[in-house]
């Protein structure tokens, strides 16, 4: 007897992910912990240069200055408790020193303008369809960065707006890596502190927005990581002690599913040599000059080395 159902989905044979893929994670902190597993098996990958970003028009906004080349000023930023912020950035970049944010903001639409027209896949995970709209710019933000919440309008994106943003992030992307494929994931993290009800409706209107818009022939996909969540490992022992977000079993096997429906056998092979480095760089001998431990190491290094020669990028 089976207790559980299982999402099914079916394994991509076109666009998979390789170790010749250049990869793009934006998105809600899930894209983190997928976009740390792709660090941890040496995908050529970066994630957030901005920081994390929740919410659709966020991004949208992110796409639309980088594609653009926006060039950040001092207009742009502003100061609260001894430190300097953007409300276009995650708190992540923000710093003390105002020409250093605005240095670190430049770099990352540089670098992102340019790894956006040569990435091969980019993944974008929407976490909520709340958003806060700055009172005195009448600009929806992209983190409020604790500025007082009376300074805010809260609203809700309909299914609309988001299907609006995601066509416009798609077409913005496109117009300069039309080759690119898009992946759209929604976060299995709840949104509680926005209410139980609110929550779901936002998660819904992620959800209607992202298959309105997707499109296989215009390699435009969806993974269903919230689905994932919310069926397969529908059990309080699969969150954090927080009862929100995903713990590492949970993430460990959302990760899976993603491996097995987006990646190669031949990748799947890689994946397995690289765990098996990666274990041997973080084990701890007893005694590291016994004789045993060096012959485990020179062995580690055969494998690192035949592993290099044909993925001369990876760094261990």
């Amino acid at each position: 007897m089976n207790f559980r159902t299982l999402v099914p989905i079916s394994k991509q044979v076109h666009n998979q992910i390789d170790y010749n893929s250049k990869l793009l994670l934006l998105g809600s902190c899930f894209s983190e912990n997928i976009g740390d597993k792709l660090s941890y098996y040496k995908f050529q990958s970066i994630q957030n240069p901005f920081g994390i970003l929740f919410h659709p028009k966020a991004i949208e906004s992110l796409i639309t200055h980088v594609i653009n080349e926006k060039e950040y000023t001092e207009k742009d930023i502003f100061e609260l408790n001894e430190r300097w912020h953007c409300f276009e950035a995650h708190s992540s970049l923000s710093s003390s020193n105002k020409d250093n944010l605005v240095s670190s903001l430049n770099k990352a639409t540089q670098s992102l303008y340019q790894y956006i027209q040569n990435t091969s896949h980019i993944i974008i995970t929407l976490g909520t369809a709340w958003v806060y709209r700055f009172i005195e710019s009448d600009i929806i933000v992209a983190n409020c960065h604790k500025v007082p919440q009376k300074q805010f309008l809260k609203e809700i994106l309909s299914t609309d707006e988001v299907e609006e943003s995601l066509a416009n992030i798609c077409s913005l992307i496109k117009s300069v890596n039309p080759k690119t494929t898009i992946i759209f994931t929604v976060s299995p993290v709840r949104h509680l502190k926005d209410g139980f009800i609110e929550n779901q409706q936002s998660k819904s209107h992620l959800l209607t927005g992202i298959h309105r818009l997707m499109e296989p022939r215009k390699h435009i996909f969806y993974f269903p990581s919230y689905e994932i969540m919310m069926d397969e490992l529908r059990d309080y022992r699969f969150y954090n002690d927080d009862m929100i977000h995903p713990n590492t079993t949970a993430i460990n096997y959302i990760w899976s599913k993603f491996t097995e429906t987006w990646f190669s056998e031949i990748t799947l092979e890689t994946l397995i040599k690289i765990e098996e480095i990666q274990r041997g760089i973080a084990h701890r001998p007893f005694n590291p000059n016994s004789d045993a431990h060096q012959k485990f190491l020179q062995k580690l290094e055969e494998k690192k080395t035949v592993l290099l020669k044909k993925f001369p990028f990876m760094k261990f």
